[in-house]
């Protein structure tokens, strides 16, 4: 592999740099609108992307696949965004906005003139709209796609509304919309640039019965909206099929249109594969560079471009199967694993190593939080203290899947399954297809004992990695922890500052402690671009609309 000096010099980094205070607009009135550099002329370059895998579907209100979420990205929006250099909360849908009654209120200004793809006009009751469908998913929904990200954010739904921090949402004008809280809730507006709150035509879900998931594709259940999306988005979605996601231009898209008129999405499944379809001119860029790949690719003077890191990824452990409820198997899985040993083996350089789970970039990141360390001689004596019998323990992990914070599973599960096996643990494999329904399988009940996933955060808050893994009890980790689950409420509710920083510490140190999994690194990413990119705007929450993308005359 070569060395980090050698990959400075040769590779054209893009990595962007999250700031850590992203504005809350606390009291204060939002970011004045930015006039919209519309592009006069008209985009007509065909661009090919290739991705790791098919998205599992394209609601993004019911899945958290980051496939899938990067196709969403370009044709719905939220009411607000993020700022790919500063991190900053942009307007979007919204030109404006304020906040008023101790933070339980936000008043949004909407940007005028804005059509849905359907033609249908956005306006503050299509808004509502659609945080009233959040707010209302039916019990049965939510079974079915544990994805749903309302729930980590806002707490409850609407058949538990004392829990839940969304209030209401009331449409005051044509062009202005509130939104109530029962609550404060300091990373409300980050919240807000989630994919998973863009605004879809109200037309659009409704005639396709978006909250009935009564297809099956790859693997999950979804609904007819989530094969054919209406957003406000750069793009408007053109055709999904067995090779690949294809994209138009919106030609009434209210800002910046780029150069680019027809987007396909193409999966490739393996890096190799990837590669050689770049350097065969099949495709015109591709994300996750893998560090089997990367010095072949730096060798023929590709572009590459890193993303800093903000993503974890973890072994997860499921506490409602025995043994695992024991805290001291959960410490002997954490001490038999050699994470420098697996990222200098399968991740690109400069990836850390993890001992929670927040970035260090982050305010809350804690430089003291416990770890066992590496010690497999101490694993082998907690498990004989344990009493642990060789108990099988079945170990999920995803087939044909590359993501930013998983490159190649199948290797990392080989040698993470050896380490555990080499300190007497009883490990079953079981591999399972990521299109085969591989993310419901390990965030729904059943006997998995472990599971290789991970977490690539949307916004610089250290809520958006705790709130969503463990502020609630889940089903992926069979974790309940009633005094963890209070601090992050209360954390979530202070105002940035000293004193949530040092809540969010806390709460780092107690999950570390308690091993509900094990972070294992916080991954670099990279994506490789053909000699027709002149720059593409990389982002390390993965916020990447190709109207920024640049191609060369």
């Amino acid at each position: 592999m070569a060395s980090s000096k050698r990959r400075r010099l040769t590779v054209q980094f893009g990595a962007v740099v999250v700031a850590l205070g992203l504005s809350a607009c606390t009291g204060l009135t939002g970011p004045s609108p930015t006039p919209s550099s519309t592009t006069t002329a008209e985009p007509t370059a065909t661009f090919n992307f290739g991705t790791s895998s098919m998205p599992l579907g394209l609601d993004p209100a019911l899945t958290s696949d980051s496939e899938s979420y990067r196709i969403t990205r370009q044709v719905l929006e939220g009411l607000v965004g993020v700022d790919g250099e500063t991190g900053q909360t942009t307007p979007l849908l919204a030109t404006e906005w304020k906040d008023s009654n101790n933070g339980l209120s936000y008043d949004f200004t909407l940007r005028s003139q804005v059509t849905f793809h359907d033609g249908t006009p956005l306006d503050a009751a299509a808004v509502c709209a659609n945080f009233d469908r959040w707010f209302t998913f039916s019990p049965d929904l939510r079974k079915q796609a544990p994805g749903i990200s309302f729930q980590s954010v806002f707490k409850a739904y609407s058949d538990s509304p004392v829990f839940s921090i969304f209030k209401d949402c009331k449409a005051v004008s044509a062009n202005n919309v509130q939104i109530n809280l029962t609550r404060p809730f300091t990373g409300f507006l980050k919240a807000l640039t989630l994919p998973a709150f863009a605004i879809s035509s109200p037309a659009a879900l409704a005639a396709q019965k978006a909250n009935v998931l009564d297809q099956i594709r790859n693997g999950e259940a979804i609904s007819t909206y989530a094969s054919h999306p209406v957003g406000t988005g750069p793009y408007e979605f053109s055709a999904w099929d067995d090779k690949h996601v294809t994209l138009k231009s919106y030609r009434n898209y209210w800002g910046n249109r780029g150069q680019i008129a027809t987007i396909n999405f193409i999966p490739y499944d393996r890096a190799e594969t990837r590669q050689q379809a770049l350097l065969d001119g099949k495709i015109d860029a591709y994300d996750l560079v893998t560090s089997g790949t990367f010095d072949q690719l730096v060798k023929k003077g590709v572009q590459i471009i890193q993303r800093d890191p903000f993503s974890v990824m973890y072994l997860g452990i499921n506490q409602a199967v025995a043994p695992l409820d024991k805290p001291e198997i959960r410490q002997a899985i954490e001490m038999a694993i050699d994470k420098e040993s697996l990222i200098r083996k399968f991740f690109i350089d400069n990836t850390t190593q993890a001992s929670q789970f927040v970035p260090p970039k982050l305010s809350g990141f804690n430089n003291n939080a416990p770890s066992l360390g590496y010690n497999p001689d101490k694993a082998k004596d907690l498990l004989s203290k344990a009493g642990y019998k060789g108990e099988e323990l079945k170990f999920y992990y995803p087939l044909n899947a590359t993501r930013a914070y998983m490159p190649t599973p199948e290797k990392i599960y080989a040698e993470i399954s050896r380490q555990l096996v080499a300190v007497g643990f009883n490990i079953k494999p079981v591999p399972v297809d990521w299109e085969d329904g591989y993310l419901q399988k390990v965030q729904s009940p059943g006997d998995r004992a472990l599971h290789l996933l991970g977490w690539n955060g949307s916004n610089a808050d250290a809520d958006n990695f705790l709130g969503p893994l463990f502020g609630e009890t889940r089903a992926e980790f069979g974790y309940s922890d009633s005094d963890v689950f209070h601090r992050i409420e209360r954390a979530r509710a202070l105002p940035d500052g000293d004193e949530r920083n040092a809540q969010y510490q806390a709460i780092n140190a107690a999950i570390a402690a308690s091993v509900p999994a094990v972070p294992i690194a916080f991954p670099i990413s990279a994506l490789a671009l053909s000699d027709k990119v002149e720059s593409y705007p990389a982002s390390p929450v993965l916020n990447e609309v190709f109207t920024n993308v640049r191609l060369k005359p």
